[in-house]
């Protein structure tokens, strides 16, 4: 840009705003509900979802979702709980209005929290015309130019198709086209064996299509330990999802919702398989294009996310970014803390993402939950611990509820600290956050094996963990991976 450019987009007329914010999701919509509250002027540009994809989209409906398909579980399950049933049917009109009645009653909320902070929010597409202004293309066909002191980006990811022959042409259901379905589908292939992909299979099983997931990777969550891996693969299998690894997808022809088929490669042999619906979980993409980045100096990674500090600055003065898009793990927990980060920061503070846990929950049933480091994890780095592990089934909890699969596990190093912990079993994220409080206070594992904890209660399981005698890795660990 030269010069004179530069000076005429210095001197465009905007409206002045302590903070503009570009996208309204967990970070972003608190990062503006603060500071407005703070009395700062604030404008956050949203260009569909209001309060971001969590409550529309993304975690809370799909938890919705993945509840009522629990409840349809408990009918298959009926007699094993002594209740005689003659039958149900799924109604996926009424599961999808469940959760439709919920998304309206959480943006209701935020709209309330919006009026009632100050914080102005503007329905319309942002875009940086200058490195301190951005101009918004509003819903109703008005344009309006704001300049901001200090400008934060939240603009998220979305769901990523894989550049394979024919994928775009049959229109796949990502997370989103999932979460309306209203007829049930017959049957569903899902390419990917991550988080998303999973929660969704197993609920759209438990409804009743039938399902396939295929996997690029030798396993499930190929990046957790083995024991991990090995319970989720045998969980689908025991409940007639059908899993295919290892397998490179080809092509793909048809059309999602009526018929579609899908090749791929698996030990050097080239196969097919059909489906009525396809369902891409294949990872995630940016929000960064037509944002007008490069007016602003801000630069992106080689990943596509934007380039930020560990205090979550951007290569460009007084802009910063939050959330997903800055290329922060993938949780909304983390984007709240992000948000954190960015308010202290404004306020002349020094506060960094380095060295934070990153505490994560899959919501499969049983859940998969873990904080800290994995045994692959510690013996990637040469890092000794001892191995403290149960069954689910050694926390009596579990047998009042006929829920047993699964175990609990945890890694303590030398000095009796926390190293990290897993659950994949009944409620296994509310398990981890009591262990993540004692990781977070700096408590030996010693507190929790001598604690009095109330029974019958899973977190009681602890106990029976931290009691059980630990297995010796402190010479052996990468053999332990």
């Amino acid at each position: 840009m030269t010069e004179t450019s530069t000076a005429r987009m210095d001197s465009i007329t905007a409206e002045v705003y302590d903070l503009v914010v570009l996208g309204s999701g967990e970070g972003s919509k608190f990062a503006a509900w603060t500071l407005a509250k703070q009395g700062q002027r604030v404008a956050v540009v949203e260009r569909k979802w209001i309060g971001g994809s969590c409550p529309n989209v993304a975690c809370l409906p799909s938890k919705n979702i993945i509840h009522s398909a629990k409840v349809a579980s408990y009918f298959q399950r009926a007699a094993e709980f002594g209740i005689a049933s003659s039958g149900y049917t799924i109604d996926m009109a009424a599961v999808r209005d469940r959760k439709q009645s919920m998304v309206k009653g959480l943006v209701d909320i935020h709209l309330r929290n919006f009026e009632n902070s100050g914080a102005e929010l503007l329905m319309g597409n942002g875009t940086f015309v200058a490195s301190d202004v951005v101009q918004v293309e509003m819903q109703d066909g008005t344009t309006r130019r704001l300049r901001g002191k200090n400008i934060l980006i939240g603009t998220g990811t979305r769901a990523h198709l894989d550049d394979i022959p024919g994928l775009e042409e049959a229109k796949p259901l990502t997370h989103i086209e999932a979460l309306e379905l209203d007829v049930l589908p017959a049957s569903v292939l899902v390419l990917g064996g991550g988080y998303i992909g999973l929660e969704f299979a197993q609920a759209l099983r438990r409804f009743g299509s039938h399902v396939t997931v295929i996997e690029r990777n030798g396993s499930l969550l190929h990046r957790e330990d083995k024991d991990v891996t090995e319970g989720l693969e045998t969980l689908f299998r025991d409940e007639g999802i059908d899993l295919i690894l290892n397998a490179t997808v080809k092509s793909v022809s048809g059309l999602s919702g009526h018929s579609v088929r899908v090749t791929y490669q698996q030990a050097g042999v080239e196969k097919s398989i059909e489906s009525s619906h396809l369902f891409a979980a294949t990872g995630r993409t940016p929000n960064t294009e037509n944002l007008g980045l490069e007016l602003a100096g801000v630069e992106l990674t080689d990943r596509g996310y934007i380039k930020v500090n560990e205090r979550l600055e951007t290569t460009a003065p007084a802009i910063w970014a939050i959330g997903e898009v800055a290329g922060s793990p993938q949780f909304t927990h983390i984007a709240y803390d992000d948000f954190r980060i960015v308010r202290d920061n404004l306020a002349g503070g020094n506060r960094v993402t380095t060295g934070r846990q990153v505490p994560f929950s899959m919501f499969t049933d049983p859940e998969l939950a873990r904080v800290g480091l994995s045994e692959r994890q510690a013996a990637s780095q040469g890092i000794s611990y001892r191995l403290f592990k149960i069954p689910m089934a050694a926390v009596l909890r579990t047998r009042t509820l006929s829920e047993t699969r699964g175990f609990m596990k945890a890694l303590v190093a030398a000095d009796d600290s926390i190293l990290g912990f897993t659950a994949f079993g009944v409620d296994g994220g509310e398990t981890m956050s009591a262990v993540q409080i004692a990781m977070i206070a700096g408590l030996p594992f010693t507190a929790l094996r001598d604690a009095i904890l109330a029974h019958p209660t899973l977190a009681e399981g602890l106990v029976g963990l931290f009691s059980s005698a630990p297995v010796s890795v402190a010479h052996d660990v990468k053999e332990k991976a």
